[in-house]
């Protein structure tokens, strides 16, 4: 039996040698003889590096394969006409995913995220070794290309502050230069920055968009007069809960930092939703998200099965000791504005075609954990008391020495 299942492995993971794959127009066969210029819109997939066969999606799950290969009507983008004229500042991104920092003539910071993922910094010099590499390559089918969308018009519902994502087809181009042959002909994510010098919130009175780091930064020299609002942080972790966003680390987060006098508020701005509504199926994927092997990679399913896989230092930092009402308040708040009605507007947001292949398990799920989010909020709070302070540095913080109090927990640090 052991021999067939190594066998039924290894064939499942046979599909594709490659780890990276674009995305294809439909109905354009050279992108060469094309001027883009001439379209307002493309037809594109957004990969077909996922298909499977019954083996594979035994092994792999069938995730949201269907939805990557389903191609989906894009604006065309081109950078001098993006608000007045746009300037590349910098290429960004992280393990997986490929990015282009932009700037507005007034100093608005937005950011080109690619649909397709990279994995090839992901996979283990084990997995390499033994030809195993698609286990992590397959693994991306388990992200919905377009999470983002509906995240954000979920978001919307509930005056959770988001990116505002768009998805975009961007040509070579000459404002690209020499980033043409990584980005040109791609399908993207166009959305606003977690940091930005310039206030693109509807929010009033911010002086700044701001990371993590630098909040502690302003904590340190303004110990008294730099909070959060953490009914919204509240509202945003447990909305995370709503949606299945596992992946909610520090660097994930900005601030708009409303100021009053000498006084700094900071409103949480959640970005890359690239792992909301995360579909993990199949042999291996379960395998994988058990709560013993890697906690914090939860699946979305109807049921929220193990709270301290999606407690992270970050919620100790800010949310530790917090009152229980704020949890139970703001839990009532989104079950009454996510309701049925509002679930079924927000998926509107999709293209059909996504919403028929998708949509109705994404609300079931959510609809089933909305109806229990008090008691979710209850054990967020114990799960965040119980891990108690901080003991390491945030992520995105490593080089940032601060007093042990602020380095702990944020209200830790005062000057009185």
């Amino acid at each position: 039996m052991l021999i067939i299942f190594i066998g039924l492995l290894y064939w499942s993971t046979s599909s594709t040698s490659q780890t990276f794959k674009t995305s294809q127009l439909v109905n354009i066969d050279n992108v060469n003889t094309i001027d883009f210029h001439n379209l307002d819109s493309v037809l594109v997939a957004a990969s077909a590096l996922y298909k499977a066969d019954e083996i594979k999606k035994l092994f792999q799950g069938e995730q949201y394969r269907a939805a990557w290969a389903t191609p989906i009507k894009a604006p065309v983008l081109f950078l001098d006409t993006l608000f007045g004229g746009v300037t590349i500042t910098k290429e960004g991104g992280g393990k997986q995913t490929h990015s282009l920092k932009l700037e507005t003539k007034n100093g608005i910071e937005l950011t080109l995220r690619g649909v397709n993922k990279d994995p090839k910094q992901l996979i283990p010099e084990l997995a390499k070794t033994l030809g195993l590499e698609n286990i992590i390559v397959d693994g991306i089918s388990a992200q919905h290309p377009y999470s983002a969308l509906l995240a954000a018009e979920l978001a919307n519902k509930v005056a959770v502050i988001n990116t505002k994502p768009k998805v975009v087809f961007l040509p070579n181009q000459r404002l690209l230069g020499e980033y043409n042959n990584k980005y040109g002909n791609r399908l993207f994510l166009l959305e606003y920055e977690t940091e930005s010098k310039t206030n693109w919130t509807n929010l009033t009175n911010v002086s700044e968009i701001v990371d993590t780091k630098k909040l502690q930064e302003l904590k340190l020299s303004n110990a008294n007069n730099v909070f959060i609002d953490k009914s919204a942080l509240i509202r945003a972790r447990l909305f995370d809960l709503l949606i299945g966003d596992w992946d909610r680390h520090t660097k994930q987060w900005g601030w708009a930092l409303q100021q009053t006098d000498q006084t700094y508020t900071a409103i949480p701005i959640a970005g890359d939703r690239d792992n909301a509504f995360i579909n993990l199926e199949g042999i291996i994927p379960s395998i994988l998200s058990n709560e013993n092997l890697v906690k914090e990679l939860r699946p979305f399913d109807n049921e929220i099965d193990f709270m301290p896989g999606l407690v992270y230092p970050f919620d100790q930092y800010f949310l530790l000791n917090t009152e229980e009402n704020l949890f139970i308040q703001e839990a009532k708040q989104l079950q009454l504005l996510l309701n049925d009605e509002a679930l079924l507007q927000a998926l509107k947001v999709w293209p059909t075609q996504f919403s028929k292949i998708d949509g109705e398990e994404i609300i079931s799920k959510i609809k089933s954990r909305r109806d229990n989010l008090v008691s979710y909020a209850k054990l967020f709070k114990t799960t965040i008391d119980n891990k108690g302070l901080v003991t390491q540095r945030l992520k995105g913080s490593e080089d940032l020495r601060l007093p042990e109090q602020l380095q702990a927990c944020f209200e830790c640090y005062t000057t009185d």
